[in-house]
């Protein structure tokens, strides 16, 4: 299946879905199904503070962009950065409408800490393609802000990320142009997730309707 128009793009915020299960990502991305769950609400309280539209902040040689549309044909998605700063170097890109040059910086906010795996960190390097491509740059680092620790963490984008994002996505379209949910085992980690509810998990361990029924009726 092909994509020629952004209005088919998915969404790069979906690669930290797809890290976390890939049938959760199915769910929300294919099947277009959404619960709330008291992480999700926190979430959104949080990019509400990062995620203002068309506003541009300068501070000394620091331009700052929240909530910045952003787009990759190569990798056929799109989405909006929580903030991008651009600071003003010799070695940077001319800006429409900015004096200079810049360096790019994406920096992507997060509830809670960093985590174990490497979800954020490639969400973050989607977004920093994303401006290499867009801005005819390339972006070295990008940042993540973790509310809970309240700390910037650095995080270098390097070519081995951005080869991993290409596999992701890939995989990712490979579901989407089939409209394929896939199964899969579960954990402790689905107590986390905000679709339990829309999932049932113990439809997938291999049980009949029946059974599960009966199973429900018992408790």
């Amino acid at each position: 299946m092909e994509y020629n128009t952004e209005d088919e793009y998915l969404m790069f915020s979906g690669i930290q879905h797809f890290q976390f299960c890939k049938r959760q990502w199915a769910l929300i991305h294919i099947e277009q199904q959404w619960e709330e769950n008291v992480r999700t609400i926190e979430g959104q309280h949080l990019h509400r503070k990062a995620d203002k539209p068309f506003i541009r902040e300068k501070r000394g040689d620091t331009l700052i962009v929240r909530g910045m549309p952003i787009k990759s044909n190569e990798l056929k998605v799109t989405g909006i950065c929580d903030v991008v700063e651009f600071v003003r170097d010799s070695y940077g890109v001319e800006l429409s409408g900015a004096e200079g040059k810049y360096l790019v910086y994406p920096v992507e906010y997060k509830r809670g800490k960093p985590k174990i795996d490497d979800s954020d960190v490639l969400q973050l390097t989607t977004q920093a393609m994303c401006l290499e491509e867009m801005l005819l740059c390339e972006v070295k680092i990008g940042y993540m802000f973790y509310n809970e620790t309240r700390h910037r963490l650095e995080v270098p984008i390097t070519k081995e990320k951005k080869e991993k994002v290409r596999e992701i996505m890939a995989e990712m379209y490979s579901l989407y142009s089939r409209r394929h949910t896939p199964k899969v085992k579960t954990g402790s980690f689905c107590k986390s997730c905000s679709l339990q509810n829309v999932c049932m998990p113990d439809l997938m361990n291999k049980r009949s309707v029946k059974s599960y029924i009966e199973g429900r009726i018992k408790e």
